[in-house]
């Protein structure tokens, strides 16, 4: 089995799926048996683990947990925006997709992020649709990531899409003629409520841009058919940081299953939020051994293995804008970076991360002209849960990708390679 390059630039859309492009290969991605139940069984913790973020912020928010938890998650965000989503009617409004970026390390999974307005939905119908049609048994089934979308979506329902994620627009259209039912994409800055159920694909940080939006935010709270729900704290990846402060390790033991803990202990790098509050003399950042993030921005370039990231509501929080390297910088503006980060802790949190490499992998890619090389890469894989209207939540596909073994991030640049996954 395998797919030439002409059959598949055949089978796209026209107009194709999205603002620039990108390389293809005959065969999906294989993982191991083991990486595969491991996705497979991911879907519960994850929405567990959120779950259960929302009600330790719920809880902060009301006292009855350290404030300055909630305290950090609303900085920088519009009052009425952190208090609507402490709201008893959203309460129970989760998003109802989730998809994690793993990197695949020689130990395993590494989480880079859990993102709940994920691009690439359409991008991996797609490419499940064409590898499985040419025999090959992809991960979450041919048409699982139509049927996922279909579920969290009403027939006649809309996509609000917005400016910002007009690079979306073709594969998003091309989901919503898919999954059919009436269901359309809409331009987000233009769209006046018409009671139909509505998928967000805009981020919270522009709201501004969106007339509608405290509108249809505020209306979710009364029961309009809104998802992803108004819980921009949701989408920090302070969260990240949070489940490794020390401070909070009974909270988490007592609030989240022990074995969905440990499995997402297991997956997420050890992580810091970047606080400049002074410590005591006799103390220390745990993991960074030192007293100060003074300290951490003199690291030599052995030390700082790190990751320095944004964590939301903020334009550079996606698409790896917000993301720095620490030992693929000069320590000059690493410096700067870490110094950058103190100054935003007021106006806008950043983490830091233990870097965890990706492994090598060597997979058969086309070239322009048909041919097929051999190319040495590391991979990032998303897979795509979609949750019910039971509330059961499914791994639907898996989009995998592949980028030069030289690159530190890896997204879906020009030179990456994007495919499914099936088990090998």
């Amino acid at each position: 089995m395998s797919l030439t390059l002409a059959q598949i630039t055949a089978a796209l859309p026209e107009g194709g799926l999205f603002n620039g492009g990108w390389r293809y290969s005959p065969e999906p991605l294989k993982l191991t048996k083991a990486e595969a139940r491991s996705l497979s069984s991911l879907g519960h913790p994850l929405a567990q683990f959120q779950q259960v973020s929302d009600e330790l912020y719920r809880r902060s928010g009301a006292g009855k947990l350290p404030k300055w938890m909630a305290a950090t998650l609303d900085t920088g965000k519009p009052e009425w925006m952190t208090e609507l989503q402490k709201s008893p009617g959203l309460r129970n409004a989760l998003p109802r997709v989730i998809r994690p970026d793993l990197i695949l390390t020689d130990g395993g999974f590494a989480l880079t992020e859990l993102d709940s307005v994920p691009g690439g939905i359409g991008i991996t119908a797609w490419l499940s649709r064409l590898y499985a049609d040419a025999g090959f048994p992809v991960l979450g089934g041919r048409d699982g990531m139509i049927f996922g979308f279909s579920s969290v979506l009403a027939e006649d329902g809309a996509i609000l899409l917005s400016q910002e994620s007009a690079d979306y627009r073709r594969e998003m259209e091309w989901l919503a003629r898919e999954t059919g039912g009436g269901r359309t994409v809409e331009a987000a800055e233009e769209y006046q409520p018409d009671g139909r159920a509505l998928y967000r694909f805009f981020e919270w940080f522009d709201w501004k841009a969106i007339p509608a939006a405290r509108t249809l935010a505020e209306a979710s709270a009364n029961g309009y058919p809104l998802t992803p729900p108004c819980k921009p704290h949701l989408e920090d990846k302070l969260w990240l940081a949070l489940l490794w402060t020390p401070a909070l390790k009974p909270v988490w033991e007592k609030a989240l299953r022990g074995s969905h803990l440990e499995r997402i202990r297991e997956i997420v790098p050890r992580s810091w939020v970047v606080d400049p509050s002074p410590l005591p003399p006799q103390a220390a950042l745990p993991g960074l051994d030192v007293n100060s993030w003074e300290e951490v921005a003199h690291f030599s370039q052995k030390q700082r293995r790190l990751v320095l990231k944004i964590s939301g509501f903020h334009e550079t929080a996606w698409g790896s804008r917000g993301v720095h390297i620490g030992h693929d910088m000069p320590q000059g503006d690493w410096d700067e970076k870490v110094h950058a980060a103190m100054a935003d802790f007021g106006t806008q949190p950043w983490i830091m991360q233990e870097f965890h490499e990706g492994r090598i992998v060597e997979h058969p890619v086309f070239r322009e002209d048909g041919s097929v090389e051999m190319v040495k890469g590391r991979v990032r894989v998303c897979p795509y849960y979609f949750t019910d209207d039971q509330g059961h939540t499914s791994l639907a596909g898996v989009l995998a990708t592949l980028a030069p073994a030289d690159k530190k991030k890896i997204h879906g640049m020009r030179d990456a390679v994007l495919l499914p996954c099936v088990v090998e």
